[in-house]
């Protein structure tokens, strides 16, 4: 199959045909998961550029992602979210690739994967026990007002409900036990990832 000129993924790389080398990698998973901290390791070991995407609805949409939700609620927080995805999947600079971390519920919705499936995206599941996760949360030093990291039975509930959706990503990872930096290692080399990308391949004009 001829790839399509707007692909993400790597010929050698299981699922539909694409010519071009790999230039995103999005990074999925629960609450915990580690999504941003392997996001900015592997974008070091890639040398390539970081996006968060809370942040970039954050920078959008002029308010917090607590704001937001008190302010339109969770359907108008996932507006927001699909907008900035959408702009951020179509602006893709072809000299600029990029790690991008996606909020817990982002690939949950089924436009945002639709859209990603699109686009011929690399998506990793980051996945781990939920003992691990809910620990993980409990540990962190910033304060955080979601509800979820204060009630253990949501929180399992709410992992329980999403991790089928997580499953459909391309490739999945266990990082439990493991190191950011070995994370974002096997990642690099489970889908045959470029460093530095040539020249030639950036899609320059000749």
């Amino acid at each position: 199959m001829a790839g399509r000129p707007d692909c993400w993924r790597d010929s050698e790389v299981p699922g539909e045909g694409c010519d071009a080398p790999a230039r995103a990698v999005f990074l999925l998973g629960f609450m915990g998961s580690g999504k941003s901290t392997v996001g900015h390791a592997l974008s070091r070991q890639l040398e390539w550029r970081f996006e968060d995407l809370d942040e970039r609805i954050q920078a959008r949409e002029g308010r917090s992602i607590a704001e937001i939700f008190r302010d339109s609620g969770e359907v108008g927080f996932r507006q927001a979210e699909h907008r900035a995805l959408r702009e951020l999947v179509e602006e893709r600079p072809p000299s600029s690739p990029v790690v991008v971390a996606l909020g817990g519920g982002a690939f949950v919705q089924a436009e945002n994967a639709a859209l990603l499936k699109a686009a011929g995206a690399l998506t990793v599941f980051l996945d781990a026990p939920v003992d691990e996760l809910w620990r993980r949360c409990q540990n962190e030093d910033e304060p955080d007002e979601r509800p979820l990291r204060r009630d253990e039975r949501q929180f399992r509930q709410l992992y329980e409900a999403r991790r089928s959706r997580y499953m459909n990503a391309l490739l999945r990872l266990d990082t439990a036990g493991k190191d950011v930096e070995s994370i974002a290692a096997e990642i690099i080399a489970s889908l045959r990832l470029q460093f530095k990308l040539p020249q030639k391949d950036l899609g320059e004009e000749k």
